[in-house]
């Protein structure tokens, strides 16, 4: 489910170019941590985004091939989830608390509604930002990803696993992510358009403790809309990743079946399209989210 395994394999060449990325800053969240967020403000007056990103990358990697063409017509806030990068460090990792997290950055910087993107685990997360919060969500966007993530013998069985070691060595898991944590620049890197992309998209990926993954595979293993999903309320749409082997095609299509008025897209891409098809899917995106404000717009007022 991670967007950049091929980059793991050391395949930048297919990345967009880079671009002018001030570092995010690091803003205390009372009560819960400090993350790291990147706050672009956009046309005034303009919505605004939260951009939710996938398993083991960070905000700046998953979304710095979007984020220009976003910004065109969005205020786009994004950040670090926890365990990922240098998002809140805490005793457990649930998709409810991470859901919560989406809402105190909106309240530290000033934001009363938005709509929001997930990709991947980030969608899993966005679908529990409307449960939880829906005074404060206008819209949805969510790509490669579904209600349910255990359908086949093969994924319960792998959940399982990880189940089971979470289990045992849950405790470790929390040191080891804490000591890469400690390991951190003091300040987020910034990304330069004159740089390479390889360098810093590497830093930004080992920003992540392999062993903070299990926490996370963990909760995806637990995570079923499947009972709540149909009850959205509000303008939503799926993006499908057309050659996804990590997600699989048709649970994302039954995803987009499942809410009402939903409007589904399809990227002729696989699970790390966001990034490595970005010509692809970036266009997309754009309509996705145009779509979500459109329809927005035109609800008769409550």
């Amino acid at each position: 489910m991670t967007p950049l395994i091929a980059a793991v394999a050391g395949r930048w060449g297919k990345t967009p170019q880079p671009i002018d990325l001030p570092p995010g800053r690091l803003v205390d969240l009372p009560g819960r941590g400090t993350t790291c967020v990147i706050d672009r403000p956009g046309p005034p007056g303009a919505p605004t985004l939260i951009l939710l990103h996938a398993l083991a990358t960070t905000a700046a990697l998953s979304w710095y091939p979007s984020l220009e063409a976003l910004n065109e017509h969005y205020r786009v806030i994004t950040f670090d989830q926890r365990w990922h990068g240098r998002g809140i460090r805490c005793e457990t990792f649930r998709f409810e608390d991470c859901a919560d997290d989406v809402v105190a950055v909106a309240d530290a910087m000033g934001v009363d509604k938005f709509t929001v993107v997930g990709y991947s685990m980030g969608g899993a997360i966005a679908q529990l930002v409307w449960r939880r919060h829906r005074d404060r969500v206008e819209g949805l966007v969510l790509a490669a990803t579904a209600r349910n993530f255990r359908g086949k013998m093969t994924e319960r069985m792998w959940f399982l696993m990880t189940h089971t070691t979470m289990t045992r060595w849950g405790n470790g898991v929390r040191t080891r992510a804490d000591k890469l944590h400690s390991t951190l620049p003091a300040e987020p890197l910034a990304m330069s358009a004159d740089a390479l992309v390889g360098p810093w998209a590497m830093t930004e990926f080992r920003s992540t403790s392999a062993w903070a993954l299990l926490a996370a595979i963990n909760e995806i293993g637990r995570f079923d809309s499947s009972a709540w999903i149909r009850r959205v309320d509000v303008p939503t749409s799926v993006i499908v990743m057309t050659r996804d082997r990590f997600i699989p095609t048709r649970r994302q299509r039954r995803l987009g079946a499942s809410i009402p008025g939903a409007m589904v897209y399809d990227v002729d891409g696989n699970h790390a399209a966001l990034v490595m098809s970005a010509k692809e899917f970036v266009p997309v995106l754009v309509s996705a989210c145009r779509s979500v404000t459109r329809r927005r717009a035109e609800r008769p007022a409550a």
